[in-house]
């Protein structure tokens, strides 16, 4: 073997070191997340089955417009303007009174230790 060789062999050694430690030392860093499951308020005793659909509706709608950061708009959802089953103010009664609580509590807490 000759010098050069050595070096060249030394060199490929110190490389494939230097990119497998950094991977070696976050390899167990990451911890398992708690979950937070957030079950929906049911909808008022006096709603119907219509209006407990739109209860659910409205606050699927309301918790997508919390993650994407929209503002409070009713009028986005295709579902409250045209209810997908009737009669239709029944289910807009219980789609808004479940927008309106969603937005009312607020987005969920952060998992602890978040």
């Amino acid at each position: 073997m000759t010098k050069r060789t050595i070096v060249r062999f030394a060199f490929s050694g110190i490389a494939l070191a230097a990119l497998l430690i950094p991977v070696a030392l976050v390899t167990g860093c990451s911890h398992p997340q708690p979950v937070v499951v957030v079950a929906p308020p049911p909808p008022p005793p006096e709603f119907g089955p219509v209006a407990q659909q739109g209860y659910h509706d409205g606050i699927q709608a309301a918790r997508r417009d919390i993650r994407s950061g929209f503002a409070p708009d009713i009028q986005r959802h295709p579902r409250f303007r045209n209810p997908p089953i009737g009669p239709p103010e029944e289910y807009r009664r219980g789609f808004r009174a479940g927008y309106d609580a969603t937005f009312r509590a607020g987005p969920p807490p952060p998992p602890p230790g978040y």
